[in-house]
């Protein structure tokens, strides 16, 4: 019978270490830890900029709402002012007139610009690096126009379109309704900035003859 061997026991505890200098290896491994206490560079992150085109002929407290909507979305905002001189006679303002107005009723916001747009919504975009094109939506029927452009935008190169619904107080205005109203002497401050009002006035004093009494 063979004696048993030091495995075959059972252990009732941890082991004991051997007395005396430990066992010397027979490879000497240096190791060599290096500690920094630089912390690690952040990356900055992306500067998001979207693009909010229209005629803003002229521009509204309902436009002024969608800005400010969208700056809660991202971190610029331009304000893209339509510019086409074939059109030039279907506007009551001048571009440069509708960028200055839309200029002074989004002072108050941060990260806003306003610039005219010349040529292709979608080459602006590009140029500008924009992530995406803001839209407002106030019902169904801005639907209907809105979707097939923001399709024929991004097939053309343009980012998405973000269409923000638009807030009950401003959704049955339009610019148009605006300057129907000013022009029968009618009342828009509840839908205009000031400066637009004024602006309206004075636009339509120059444009429509006055009523023969």
């Amino acid at each position: 019978m063979r004696a048993p061997r030091p495995c075959d026991a059972k252990r009732s505890g941890p082991a004991a270490r051997p007395s005396g200098p430990a066992p010397q290896s027979r490879y000497r491994h240096r190791v060599s830890v290096t500690t920094s206490t630089t912390p690690p560079q952040e990356r900055a992150p992306a500067r998001t900029l979207a693009v909010y085109p229209g005629s803003f002929d002229p521009i509204t407290l309902g436009h002024v709402d969608v800005v400010t909507r969208a700056l809660t979305l991202f971190d610029r905002v331009v304000v893209g002012v339509a510019h086409n001189p074939a059109k030039a006679g279907r506007h009551l303002l001048g571009a440069e007139e509708r960028a200055e107005l839309a200029r002074r009723s989004l002072a108050h916001l941060a990260g806003v610009e306003v610039e005219l747009v010349p040529g292709l919504l979608a080459d602006y975009c590009r140029a500008r690096g924009a992530t995406a094109i803001v839209k407002g939506m106030r019902s169904g029927t801005d639907l209907d126009a809105e979707a097939p452009m923001a399709l024929l935008n991004r097939e053309l190169g343009a980012p998405e379109t973000v269409f923000l619904v638009a807030d009950p107080a401003h959704a049955h205005v339009s610019s148009s309704h605006v300057k129907d109203i000013a022009s029968h002497g009618g009342d828009v401050s509840p839908h205009v900035p000031h400066c637009v009002a004024r602006a309206l006035a004075q636009a339509l004093s120059r444009t429509v003859p006055p009523v023969p009494r």
